[in-house]
């Protein structure tokens, strides 16, 4: 199957004779409109006898006046029921949104310091300052004089780590 390429004269010959005949659908619809408005007005809304007397004329107009105010009455009880349903609806989408819940974005893990995790939680007023590290390369640096007086005593040794316990309950 070779196609040949569409010469753009052809394209836009046809591209036009597309669009004229749109128009013309366009055109025959409208007049199909107003023939229709036309003939359902014909059949709904007769036209009105407007010989005669004054008296005729008058309860003519009265008849007409008690179906307007009819049919505004039924528009406003139309436009407070699609009030009412609209609020449901703004109401029913809420609740839509409550039960679905936000999505929450996945936490990252972040580095932070006992310090800055104390601030995060009792607030920027209380300052608790804590200096752990410091308490770590303390118990580090007694760890590393230990092994050279593990020869001692027994008791002495015992009296060292009660001394160290004491030093961790006072901080």
């Amino acid at each position: 199957m070779s196609e040949k390429k569409m010469t753009s004269s052809r394209r836009h010959h046809l591209k036009s004779l597309i669009l004229q005949i749109a128009a013309n659908w366009l055109e025959q619809e409208k007049k199909d409109l107003v023939t229709a408005k036309e003939a359902y007005m014909a059949e709904s809304c007769p036209a009105p006898s407007l010989s005669g007397d004054q008296a005729a004329l008058m309860d003519t107009c009265k008849k007409l006046h008690a179906l307007l105010d009819k049919i505004d009455e039924d528009r406003y009880d139309l436009e407070a029921k699609v009030g009412k349903a609209d609020k449901e609806i703004d109401d029913l989408k809420i609740k839509v949104v409550d039960l679905a819940g936000v999505k929450k974005p996945a936490l990252k893990k972040v580095r932070m310091s006992a310090d800055a995790m104390l601030k995060a939680l009792l607030g920027s007023k209380h300052t608790v300052n804590m200096d752990l590290r410091a308490n770590l390369k303390q118990v580090k640096k007694e760890v590393k004089e230990e092994p050279a007086e593990a020869v001692g005593d027994w008791r002495k040794n015992i009296e060292d780590k009660a001394d160290r316990k004491k030093m961790f309950e006072t901080s």
